[in-house]
């Protein structure tokens, strides 16, 4: 399916399934064990319906919010999404070119195949760097600097990534012996790969993803790539190493994972300047509870202290409107712009926005909304209340 074909991000989804070895693909759709929060992400936002106020006249809908005072032309960013170079080798400087095109943000992530003066170089638009201490302090300390001293606006610490949830299909379709050095481990996925050319080809040509320039250890380079998931158990963000990062820091710190209100009030304790209400995509621990669902308690709780914002689930503008409605400020989309990016590069991503600012611009047309910064909870009732928390 070529892009003048995609009406909605399932469709790039399904191209992204399409032209992706199934251990890349499972790597960007999955999710761990029964994969019951993934599937929830999305079925919850089903339990939110629209109260339409008809009869009004909008010639134009105004998308425009700030976060952390900048303004943005969309009320959705780009997310921090890990390996996005073996996606597309286009990666995550397509993204950034991408968003800044589309006047809104992109956050870089730690587990990046380029480095973040390389990606900095090629946006117009603002970018934030998503912190993991994977290689330990050392190695985030450096990190910290570089993004500092290459112009990066915020500082995302993800909190609810200890270690790596445990996503069956990555084990049982190669992704770790994709990566891995042993070329001996990959034959038994060599057939798979070899029935996608396309990203093959691509993959070759690039070069391929062999270390992680962002995560420098102090005395030996870039961290090799086979070596991520050993190194991201001992990894782990502790509320102890905020004093620590707000010393290396000058700058907003944006704290992403919050799914209760005590870790919001600590987040807000830590000077967090914005929260993202976030269970990973549904990636890390599997039965938590829907994003959108844990929403309203959190902004109702802290919104008046920090930005709220909201990750996890989101394919439609629909979605985002009804997340703003319930408290967000703005949302993070990951999954949606990556599918465009594996099927189709950097154009794929400029079609996975343009989807979600069309989707957007009908929402608040047919909602009778002439602004995202007027959304409230009038515009919307929920099926039933007591799912969200």
């Amino acid at each position: 399916m070529g892009l003048s074909h995609v009406v909605n991000i399932a469709d790039l989804r399904e191209g992204a399934r399409r032209r992706l070895p199934r251990a890349v693909f499972d790597y960007l759709d999955g999710g761990p064990d029964d994969e019951i929060t993934l599937r929830d992400n999305r079925a919850a936002f089903q339990d939110i319906v629209f109260k339409p106020r008809h009869a009004v006249a909008i010639p134009k809908c105004d998308l425009g919010t700030s976060v952390l005072g900048i303004g943005l032309d969309l009320p959705f960013m780009l997310a921090p999404v890990g390996y996005s170079r073996l996606m597309h080798p286009h990666g995550e400087l397509g993204a950034a070119r991408a968003a800044g095109r589309a006047g809104t943000a992109y956050i870089l992530s730690t587990v990046s195949g380029y480095a973040l003066e390389d990606v900095k170089a090629v946006a117009s638009g603002p970018l934030f760097y998503q912190l993991y201490l994977i290689g330990g302090r050392g190695a985030g300390e450096a990190a910290i600097a570089r993004a500092q001293t290459a112009g990066y606006k915020a500082l995302v610490i993800t909190i609810d990534t200890p270690l790596a949830g445990n996503r069956e299909k990555d084990f049982r379709n190669g992704a770790a012996q994709l990566i891995g050095k042993n070329p001996f481990a990959k034959l038994p996925y060599l057939p798979d790969v070899l029935m996608h050319p396309g990203w093959l080809a691509g993959h070759v040509i690039d070069g391929g993803m062999t270390h992680l320039p962002n995560v420098i250890i102090p005395g030996r380079g870039g961290m090799p790539l086979a070596q991520v998931n050993s190194s991201h158990s001992g990894s782990a963000v502790s509320w102890e190493d905020f004093p620590w990062i707000r010393a290396q820091w000058r700058g907003p710190i944006v704290v992403k994972g919050v799914m209760t209100v005590e870790d919001a009030h600590r987040s807000v304790d830590e000077g967090a300047a914005a929260i993202v209400v976030s269970n990973h995509g549904g990636r890390q621990l599997d039965s938590v509870d829907a994003s959108i669902r844990a929403l309203p308690a959190i902004a109702a709780a802290v919104g008046t202290q920090a930005e709220i914002w909201l990750d996890s689930g989101i394919r439609r503008g629909s979605d985002i409107v009804k997340a703003l409605c319930l408290g967000a400020k703005a949302v993070i989309c990951g999954r949606a712009y990556a599918y465009g990016l594996a099927a189709g590069g950097e154009p794929g991503i400029d079609k996975a926005i343009g989807i979600l600012r069309n989707d957007l611009v009908r929402t608040l047309k047919l909602l009778g909304c002439a602004r995202v910064s007027d959304l409230d909870r009038s515009y919307i009732a929920l099926r039933h209340p007591e799912k969200f928390l």
